[in-house]
C-alpha cells in the first residue's frame, strides 16, 4: 500500500498536470494579416463598450467610448469599483473584451498576437509581483536583456532606475543592484517594491505605459519626481494613470472620470476645476486633507 506522502505527492503531481495541460481562455484564435502587421504605435480606442465578468450580469462598464491618441497622457480618476481596473485590464487583454469595442492603431486587439500586443505594454499593477532574485533581474525580467549584469544592458538598467527614482535607494544598499529582495521583496518598502515594478516597465521601452495605481506607496515629493521624469521618458509614447491622487493626473493631456462604470466627465486638469463636477469636489477634499495634514 503506498505510504501517504507517496500518495500526497501523486495529488500534487496530478494538480501539476492539470496546471500544464490547461488551455487558455485567452489565446491568438483571433489573430489577422491585418493585426500582426499593426505598426502599435500607441494609439487606442474604446467603442461603446459594455463589459460584465463572465458568469455576472452586472455590468462594470457600460457604453465607455474614448480616444486616445499615439502620445498622449490620459488620466482615469474614480472612485473604487467605477471600472478604473477593469478599463485597463481589458487593454492587454488580461480579460477579453467584446469583438469590436478595443483598438489599436485603428485594428481590434483581439486580432493582434498576444506577444506583440502584451510587448508593447508596459503594466504596472498597485500590487507588483518580485522574485526571490537581485534588484537587477527583477528590473531586467520581461526585457530582451538576456543578463542585467552584461555591459551593455548596465546603461539601461541605470536610466530605467533613474526614471523610477530606484537609483537613490539602491545607492545606499551595500551590494547596490545586487541586493536579493527576497520572496515577493519582502526586503523592500511597499514605496521602493512599486519603484522596482515601474524600473522594469521602463527597460521594457514600451509603446504603452499603464500605472494602475502604482505610486500609491510614494510619498507626494518622490512621486512629483518620478512623474517629472517619466513625461520626458513618455514623450512621443502613449501613457494612462490610474489614481486616486489629483496631483498624479493634473498634468495629463485628458483626464477621464469613471463613475459607476460610465465616463461622466472628461478634459484638462483646469476644464475639469472650472466645470465644478466630481473631479473638482475630489480636488477640494485632498486640498482640505493636505492642510490639516500640515497643521
Amino acid at each position: 500500500m503506498p505510504s501517504r506522502a507517496a500518495l500526497e505527492a501523486g495529488d500534487h503531481a496530478r494538480a501539476l498536470d492539470a496546471i500544464l495541460d490547461a488551455v487558455p481562455a485567452i489565446d491568438d484564435r483571433y489573430v489577422t494579416d491585418a493585426g500582426r502587421s499593426v505598426p502599435l504605435t500607441g494609439a487606442l480606442e474604446i467603442r461603446d463598450l459594455t463589459f460584465a465578468y463572465p458568469g455576472t450580469e452586472s455590468r462594470v462598464l457600460d457604453r465607455v467610448s474614448l480616444r486616445i491618441e499615439a502620445g498622449q497622457a490620459v488620466a482615469l480618476v474614480g472612485a473604487t469599483g467605477s471600472g478604473k481596473s477593469t478599463l485597463i485590464n481589458l487593454l492587454p487583454r488580461l480579460h477579453e473584451p467584446p469583438s469590436g469595442t478595443v483598438f489599436v492603431d485603428g485594428v481590434d486587439i483581439r486580432e493582434v498576437p498576444l506577444e506583440n500586443l502584451r510587448g508593447a505594454i508596459g503594466f504596472v499593477p498597485q500590487e507588483p509581483f518580485l522574485f526571490s532574485d537581485t534588484i537587477a533581474a527583477n528590473v531586467a525580467l520581461g526585457t530582451s536583456a538576456s543578463s542585467a549584469r552584461q555591459p551593455e544592458n548596465t546603461d539601461r538598467l541605470r536610466e530605467a532606475a533613474a526614471v523610477a527614482r530606484l537609483d537613490k535607494d539602491v545607492e545606499s544598499f551595500p551590494q547596490g543592484y545586487d541586493t536579493m529582495v527576497g520572496e515577493r521583496g519582502i526586503t523592500l518598502s511597499g514605496g521602493q517594491k512599486q519603484r522596482t515594478a515601474l524600473a522594469r516597465a521602463v527597460m521594457m521601452n514600451p509603446r504603452i505605459l499603464i500605472l494602475d495605481d502604482a505610486l500609491s506607496a510614494v510619498d507626494t515629493y518622490t512621486e512629483e519626481e518620478i512623474l517629472a521624469r517619466l513625461r520626458s521618458f513618455m514623450r512621443r509614447r502613449t501613457s494612462i494613470i490610474v489614481s486616486h491622487r489629483v496631483s498624479t493626473v493634473r498634468h495629463a493631456d485628458q483626464i477621464l472620470v469613471l463613475d459607476r462604470g460610465r465616463i461622466v466627465e472628461r478634459g484638462t486638469h483646469d476644464e475639469l476645476i472650472r466645470t465644478g463636477g466630481l473631479y473638482a469636489e475630489l480636488h477640494k477634499k485632498q486640498l482640505l486633507e493636505e492642510e490639516l495634514a500640515a497643521s
